[in-house]
């Protein structure tokens, strides 16, 4: 005898249905296939680093926003899960004689444990607390991974960082043949790893929030003390967002690694990449996962070509001193440009955009 299914069994099998035919996945595909024939179509290394970039920092930033935006935890220290998978394989390929591609098979494991570990330390400690004490307990965590790293120098390297060449085809001195006009080349390699597994990472991000768990998670935060009345444990699932955000966000840090084969503290653990992960939340809008990646092109695309718009700007006025200062102050237009930002799309990006399409309906 067969079971009628529920009015939200029913729902799910619909989106399921539906789920390869609506506009969303189309789009989705668009987005993969233009990152995909991006360098072919302009072969420029400067544009090449900001794509591999923006797709690094989504998967990271939405692996932050699966805490922030659908958990309310304001975790400082996810930015130190980055740091910990990008000096996972850079000092495991600087420290091997010959760097083979099992050593990031073993890179991406110890910084999965370390992560994991890490997390659950900080879950069963920091989740005792609340709101504001958790975020500055975070904060201390991470300051403290900052401080390590620049002060153990015979590992690390200190303030001076290392250095580190990948191996076989992502090699950047590998150069193989010539496809539609563009030299393949080690950076193209990894460029293809980096998109490749960013599409999984954040596949597996979205499949997080849409299983039942990920449910169980929005109501944590729209309302804790209810979701227990209705029987939840919300400690132990307040521990699996956070232990596997420290996940997806270690091995991030290891494509961020091998992008630009160095890292030192600053880069991967000053407590500024944490202020970005958070500004690209805000901008893309919390709660949506995709609008990590508005707010990791927001911020990357300013980054890397706003001072050099500005410097042309201003080569129109030479004689100019008041131009010509403000052309070098390139983060107060960014400060401008981000409260615009908040002004217009109080929500976010993307999270605006849906309060309005909803309104309509």
């Amino acid at each position: 005898m067969t079971q009628t299914p529920t009015l939200v069994e029913k729902d799910r099998m619909d989106e399921r249905a539906k789920r390869f035919k609506s506009p969303t996945f189309n789009l989705q595909l668009a987005v993969i296939f233009i990152l995909a024939v991006a360098p072919f179509i302009i072969p420029s290394f400067t544009f090449m680093d900001v794509m591999a970039k923006i797709m690094i920092f989504a998967v990271v930033v939405a692996s932050f926003d699966l805490l922030l935006g659908y958990t309310g935890i304001l975790n400082f220290a996810h930015g130190m899960f980055f740091g910990v998978g990008a000096y996972s394989v850079a000092l495991i390929l600087y420290y091997s004689k010959s760097p083979g591609w099992h050593h990031i098979l073993l890179a991406a494991v110890i910084s999965l444990v370390i992560s994991i570990v890490l997390s659950l330390v900080i879950s069963f400690f920091s989740l005792r607390v609340k709101a504001i004490f958790f975020a500055m307990l975070t904060l201390a965590l991470a300051e403290f991974a900052h401080i390590l790293a620049v002060q153990w120098t015979s590992l690390t390297g200190g303030e001076d960082g290392i250095s580190f060449v990948l191996p076989g085809i992502f090699n950047f001195s590998w150069s193989g043949p010539t496809f539609f006009g563009t030299q393949m080349n080690g950076r193209l390699m990894v460029y293809y790893l980096i998109l490749v597994c960013a599409v999984f990472l954040f596949a597996g991000l979205v499949r997080f929030v849409r299983s039942p768990l990920g449910r169980v998670l929005k109501s944590i935060r729209e309302n804790e003390q209810r979701t227990v009345a209705l029987g939840f444990k919300t400690f132990g699932y307040q521990i699996y967002a956070i232990v596997f955000s420290a996940a997806i966000s270690s091995l991030s840090g290891i494509l961020f690694a091998m992008w630009i084969c160095y890292v030192n503290p600053d880069s991967v653990f000053h407590t500024a990449i944490m202020v970005n992960i958070l500004l690209m939340v805000l901008i893309g809008g919390m709660g949506t996962l995709y609008g990590a990646m508005i707010g990791a092109a927001f911020l990357i695309v300013t980054e890397t070509w706003l001072p050099s718009i500005l410097k042309a700007g201003a080569s129109f006025a030479p004689d100019v001193a008041i131009i010509q200062n403000l052309s070098d102050r390139w983060q107060l237009y960014f400060g401008i440009l981000f409260v615009l930002v908040v002004m217009f799309f109080p929500k976010g990006v993307i999270g605006t955009i849906r309060a309005m399409l909803g309104q309509k309906k």
